[in-house]
């Protein structure tokens, strides 16, 4: 039935912005649902827009829980305070469908890096949907008897090179990165009786990019001994603005791409199970025996899936 309804609403909502869906998304059924978007703040430009419509027409038909902001919402320079204009013109007047006025998620990407930092998370105290405790924290989604939990990540600090770069990125190296690596292997031992367990971070594991290799190499160095340690089934990240499924030691390591400018060269690496170089967002969707991320595109395709099956 929800198939039925929600190509009836997605087809009608998505004609009217516009936007055609050839195919519409009918496969995001499930008891937790998580929309995920990142990449996003562009005052609104290139497919911004578009893509935040789109976001609000599936939300729409599809009611997600909760939606995961895996950094960058700000770019270039990130953002001056909680006042700043930003919030605004790359957030509040472009995500304002009623549909997403779900509770957000974020974390910090490398832009925000570039601003105030403590304002990102004070945001919280302005919005009522930013919901962040913290540089990296951990969240439980259940519903309907379906245990999700997202370990949320602060990535930039991990990177040596945004921590020695002290005039561009001047919070990076204030961080305390052993602390946070001890709290995610004490976070990811907790016995939370979850179905599935997810790492959510800004930037990724494995990908295929011009970015320079040592990001990729700190990460795997520093994170990917504890995903494999604690056996998660997923890393989630962006900052590559492309979709990439790379899977490895039994983890699948999911790319999504922007939801505003996307860098459409892209190409298999080793592990690569799928890539796209278009612009659009993901819905994670759970019950006790199925984990799916759906990769959508810009015209409300679902161009690909990752599936976990117990």
């Amino acid at each position: 039935m929800i198939r039925k309804i929600f190509t009836f609403i997605l087809l009608t909502l998505v004609a009217g912005s516009g936007i055609f869906a050839q195919t519409p998304a009918t496969e995001l059924d499930g008891d937790v649902k998580l929309m995920i978007g990142n990449d996003l703040g562009r005052n609104g430009y290139y497919e911004q827009k578009p893509i935040a419509e789109l976001m609000g027409n599936i939300a729409e038909a599809v009611g997600p829980d909760a939606f995961l902001a895996l950094g960058d919402t700000h770019h270039c320079i990130g953002i001056g305070s909680v006042n700043d204009q930003l919030w605004m013109t790359n957030y509040e007047l472009i995500y304002s469908h009623p549909e997403l006025q779900v509770e957000w998620c974020p974390i910090l990407g490398n832009h925000e890096y570039r601003g105030n930092t403590q304002a990102v998370i004070d945001y919280s105290g302005i919005s009522r949907r930013w919901t962040m405790p913290s540089r990296y924290y951990s969240r439980i989604f259940d519903n309907d008897g379906t245990r999700v939990k997202v370990v949320f990540i602060d990535t930039t600090p991990i990177i040596d090179k945004y921590r020695k770069d002290t005039a561009e990125y001047p919070d990076a190296g204030r961080q305390d990165v052993a602390a946070q690596l001890q709290w995610l292997d004490n976070e990811l031992s907790r016995d939370d009786n979850a179905d599935w367990t997810i790492v959510a971070g800004h930037h990724p594991v494995y990908a295929q990019t011009p970015k320079q290799s040592s990001e990729r190499d700190d990460m795997q160095k520093k994170i990917d001994p504890m995903l494999r340690k604690h056996k998660v089934d997923m890393y989630i990240c962006g900052h590559i603005h492309n979709f990439q499924h790379i899977r490895k030691n039994g983890i699948d390591y999911v790319v999504n791409t922007s939801g505003s400018l996307s860098r459409p060269d892209v190409s298999a690496t080793d592990g690569t199970v799928f890539c796209d170089g278009g612009p659009g967002f993901s819905m994670l969707t759970a019950t006790p025996k199925n984990l799916t991320v759906s990769l959508i595109d810009r015209t409300g395709n679902v161009i690909h899936q990752i599936i976990r099956t117990k």
